[in-house]
C-alpha cells in the first residue's frame, strides 16, 4: 500500500479508538510510512509504542520489533492481539517457545497474517532465524529501549551492539530507534552504532511538569519518614524502588506491620509470585509495590501517585525513568528520594570489580546523581539540562515543582569567583575534571596535578578563600547555565564554552546558591526523623530536653544514658501518654519505659491536654520483629558467655553488625554482661579511663570519643565500652 493513500487519522480510529495524535506521534508515522530511518526519543508515558505499531499494521510485511524485555513483549502482543480477529496478528520469537509454537508463528508470517514479529536480540542472531527472517517481507525493524547499545545508556546490553550487523543481513530496510530517555552523548552513540546517522530524529520535551520532586536526607529513621509519608497519601498507589533484594523484603515487611497494604517484587521471587504482585498492584488490590528496578518496564498503571527512592539510583537515567512511572494520566506524581552520600559510596564499590572504562562510565554517571541530589538549584532545570533540554526555572511549565524552588536556598553574588573558575579552566588547557580544577583552586595536590606541573603555576591556590564543596556547587551551576560543558568521551573533562569566553571579556552578575550540605545525615549519632521536613513538635522537645538533664542530674548519669535524642525525638512526635506506648517509640525497650518512663508520659499527656494536640495515632511505627530472633540469640548467648566473633559468625553477621544489634538491645533497656569479652581485650585502668569519659561526656558519639583518645584505643574498643557503659549505668 503507498504510503500516500493511508489515512492515519481513519486507521488510528479504526485500530486504536483514538481521535487524535498525541505529541509527535503523527510526524514520527509519517517518517516512518516513507521508508526513512527515524530515531524517536520520547519519555516514558508519551506513546511511544503506538509509533510503530501502526505503520506495522497498515504496512504489507512483517514489522519486527527488537526488545530487551519479555514481559513487555507479551504485554503488547496481547494488546495487540485484542484488536483484530486474527490471534496471529502479533507474536513473540523468544527462547520460551516449544518446536510446534516457533512452526505456527512462522507460518503466520509467510502467509502475511503477522504485522508484528517482537524479539529478543539474542534470538536475532541465531542463523536459522535469520535465514527464515530474509526469506519474508519485512516493513521495518523498530529497536525499542534503544539506549541498550549504548555503553553510557543506563541499561547497556553488549547484545544490542550486534544489531547493525544482522539487520543488514536482512536487505535494505528502514530501521527505527526509540528510547525513553537519553542524554545528547547516548543519542549520538545509538544513531552511529545503528549506522543511521542520515535519520530523521524526533525529540518530545522531558519535562512532565506535573511530578514533583523532592530529595531528603536519608536518616536512621528513614522507614519512619517513608510510612508517616505513604500514611499521608492514603489510598493512593506508589512504588518504593530499592537496589536490593533484601531491603525490598525488610520495607515491604515494616509497612505491612504498620498497616500499609504493600507487595515486594523483585528478581529473586519466583515468576508466579511476581505475576501474582504485579497483578494485584495493577488491579488496585494493594497500595505500594516495593520493588528492585526490575519492576516496572512495560508497567502501564497511569495514577501512580508516588514514587520514593529509598537508595538513590546509579544514573540520572535511570532516575529519570523510574520517576517517570508516576502521575503518567497528567494527574499529580511525587518523586521522593532519599539521598546519603554512604549509598553512593557502595555503588563505588560495587563497581571496583568491573573493567576500568566501565568503571570510569559507571563514576561519571554517578557524579552525575550526587550533583543532582545535592544541588539547591531547580532540581527540573538541572534534569533538563542533563538531557540536552533548555528550561526557564522562572516561566516553565512546572517551573515551582520541586523542593528547591519551593524553599529556596540564600544566594549570594559569585561574579569573581566565576571568573576566577573560568581562568583556571582555560589556563589548565582543558586537562582536568571537576576534581581537578577544585584542586587546582583551593592548592590541594594529587598525581595528576603534580604530572602536569600545575601546583608551580601562579593560579594554583588561587581560590583558597572557598573550600571545596564551594566550589563544586559553583561548577554545577556555570555547568547548567552553559558557561562551561563536560566532555562526556572524556568522562567529564571540563571545556570552557563560547559563552563561557564571552563571559571572561565581559563578567556579569552570577547569584549562586548554596548546596545543600548532607553530610553529617548518617553518622553514628542516629539523627532526627525527617530534619527539615519539621515533624517533630520543637516546644515539647525543648521540654523533654529538660526533664530529661533534670533526670540525669538526679541519678547522677549523662542525659544520654536517660534517653537517646532519636528516641526524644520520637516521643515528640507520636505523644506517647502511657508506659505501653512509650514502648513503641524509637530505641525504646520495655526496661527502659519502666525505668524512665513515668515523668515523661506524664509530661506529655499534660502538654496534649493543655495544648489541645489531636494525637497521631497511625504514627506508631512497629518493627517487624523479623530481628527478634537474632537479638534473642545474642541476649542468651552472651549470657552463656560465648565468643562474640562465634555469635556473629553463627548469625552470618561481621562484628559491626553484631555490635549495631548489641547496641539496640542496650539503648533498648536490656541488659549485656559483656565483662567476660572485654576484660580479654582492656584492663582495668584502661575501662576505667573509658567509662569516666563516658560518664562525663555530653554525647555518646564515637567520632567524639575517638578523638578524645586520639587512636589510644580503636572503634570496636569504644563501641563496646560503651555497649558495657550503658549496660551497666542505664539499664
Amino acid at each position: 500500500m503507498n504510503s500516500n493513500e493511508i489515512d492515519i487519522h481513519k486507521e488510528l480510529k479504526k485500530y486504536f479508538g483514538f481521535n487524535q495524535f498525541k505529541g509527535l506521534q503523527e510526524p514520527v508515522i509519517k517518517s516512518i510510512l516513507a521508508q526513512q530511518n527515524t530515531f524517536v526519543i520520547m519519555p516514558t508515558g508519551g506513546g511511544k509504542s503506538l509509533c510503530y505499531q501502526l505503520p506495522a499494521l497498515v504496512q504489507d510485511g512483517t514489522a519486527i520489533v527488537v526488545s530487551p524485555l519479555i514481559a513487555l513483549m507479551k504485554n503488547q502482543v496481547d494488546a495487540i492481539r485484542s484488536l483484530s480477529s486474527e490471534i496471529g496478528i502479533a507474536h513473540v520469537l523468544n527462547s520460551s517457545l516449544t518446536k510446534t509454537e516457533i512452526n505456527q508463528v512462522k507460518k503466520d508470517i509467510t502467509s502475511g497474517i503477522t504485522k508484528l514479529l517482537y524479539v529478543a536480540p539474542e534470538s536475532l542472531t541465531k542463523d536459522e532465524y535469520v535465514a527464515f527472517l530474509q526469506s519474508v517481507s519485512i516493513s521495518f525493524v523498530a529497536i525499542d529501549e534503544a539506549h541498550c547499545i549504548s555503553e553510557w545508556g543506563h541499561d547497556f546490553r553488549p547484545e544490542y551492539r550486534n544489531l547493525r550487523h544482522i539487520i543488514k543481513q536482512l536487505g535494505n530496510i528502514p530501521i527505527i530507534g526509540l528510547t525513553a530517555t537519553a542524554t545528547p552523548k547516548v543519542q549520538e552513540d545509538i544513531l552511529k552504532n545503528l549506522d543511521m546517522t542520515d535519520a530523521k530524529t524526533f525529540k518530545a520535551s522531558f519535562n512532565r511538569p506535573n511530578l514533583y520532586y523532592e530529595v531528603r536526607p536519608k536518616t536512621k529513621n528513614v522507614e519512619t519518614d517513608i510510612i508517616r509519608f505513604i500514611k499521608q497519601q492514603k489510598g493512593k498507589s506508589g512504588i518504593i524502588y530499592c537496589l536490593s533484594r533484601k531491603k525490598v523484603e525488610s520495607i515491604a515487611e515494616v509497612l505491612q506491620v504498620n498497616g500499609i497494604s504493600a507487595v515486594p517484587y523483585h528478581a529473586g521471587l519466583d515468576a508466579k509470585t511476581r505475576a501474582k504482585h504485579q497483578d494485584m498492584f495493577l488491579m488496585e488490590e494493594v497500595d505500594v509495590v516495593v520493588a528492585t528496578i526490575a519492576f516496572g518496564m512495560g508497567i502501564d498503571k497511569p495514577d501512580v501517585r508516588f514514587v520514593i527512592h529509598h537508595d538513590i539510583p546509579k544514573s540520572l537515567e535511570s532516575y529519570y525513568q523510574e520517576t517517570g512511572r508516576a502521575g503518567r494520566d497528567g494527574g499529580e506524581g511525587y518523586c521522593l528520594a532519599y539521598y546519603s552520600y554512604k549509598d553512593v559510596e557502595k555503588l563505588e564499590k560495587f563497581m571496583s570489580g568491573k573493567p576500568v572504562a566501565e568503571q570510569e562510565i559507571g563514576f561519571a554517571l554517578l557524579q552525575e546523581v550526587v550533583a543532582y541530589a545535592e544541588t539547591s538549584m531547580s532540581r527540573r532545570k538541572f534534569l533538563l539540562h542533563y538531557f540536552g533540554e533548555e528550561f526557564d526555572s522562572e516561566t516553565g511549565e512546572g517551573a515551582d515543582m520541586d523542593d528547591n524552588v519551593r524553599h529556596p536556598k540564600n544566594k549570594k553574588e559569585a561574579q569573581d569567583q566565576v571568573v576566577k573558575l573560568l581562568q583556571v579552566v582555560r589556563d589548565t588547557k582543558h586537562l582536568y575534571k571537576s576534581k581537578e580544577i577544585v584542586y587546582t583552586l583551593i592548592g590541594r595536590v594529587n598525581a595528576v596535578i603534580n604530572a602536569h606541573k600545575t601546583d608551580a603555576q601562579h593560579f594554583f591556590g588561587s581560590g583558597s578563600d572557598f573550600e571545596e564543596r564551594h566550589w563544586m556547587a559553583l561548577i554545577r551551576q556555570v555547568l547548567v547555565e552553559g558557561l562551561l560543558s563536560k566532555d562526556i568521551e572524556t568522562y567529564g573533562i571540563l571545556k570552557i564554552t563560547d559563552k563561557g569566553l564571552d563571559f571572561l571579556k565581559n563578567p556579569q552578575s552570577f547569584m549562586m546558591t548554596e548546596d545543600h550540605d548532607y553530610t553529617d545525615a548518617d553518622d553514628d549519632s542516629v539523627v532526627v526523623a525527617g530534619k527539615g521536613s519539621g515533624t517533630a513538635d520543637e516546644a515539647l522537645m525543648g521540654m523533654l530536653r529538660d526533664l530529661r538533664k533534670k533526670v540525669a542530674k538526679k541519678l547522677g548519669v549523662p542525659p544520654f544514658v536517660v534517653f537517646q535524642d532519636p528516641s526524644l525525638e520520637d516521643m515528640a512526635l507520636k505523644y506517647p501518654m502511657t508506659i505501653e506506648e512509650l514502648t513503641n517509640t524509637h530505641g525504646v525497650g520495655e526496661g527502659k519505659a519502666k525505668k524512665y518512663g513515668k515523668d515523661f508520659v506524664e509530661l506529655i499527656s499534660r502538654y496534649v491536654q493543655d495544648n489541645d494536640i489531636v494525637r497521631p495515632d497511625d504514627l506508631v511505627v512497629r518493627s517487624t520483629g523479623a530481628n527478634s530472633a537474632n537479638k534473642l540469640y545474642i541476649i542468651q548467648n552472651i549470657d552463656r558467655k560465648l565468643p562474640l566473633d562465634d555469635i556473629a559468625s553463627s548469625k552470618g553477621l561481621n562484628m559491626d553488625a553484631l555490635l549495631k544489634e548489641m547496641e539496640q538491645i542496650v539503648y533498648s533497656g536490656t541488659k549485656l554482661n559483656i565483662s567476660y569479652w572485654v576484660d580479654e581485650l582492656l584492663d582495668d585502668d584502661q575501662q576505667e579511663e573509658i567509662h569516666e569519659y563516658f560518664m562525663e561526656s555530653e554525647t555518646d558519639r564515637i567520632e567524639d570519643a575517638l578523638r578524645e583518645f586520639d587512636g589510644a584505643y580503636d572503634i570496636d574498643e569504644l563501641r563496646l565500652m560503651r555497649i558495657k557503659f550503658i549496660s551497666e549505668v542505664a539499664n
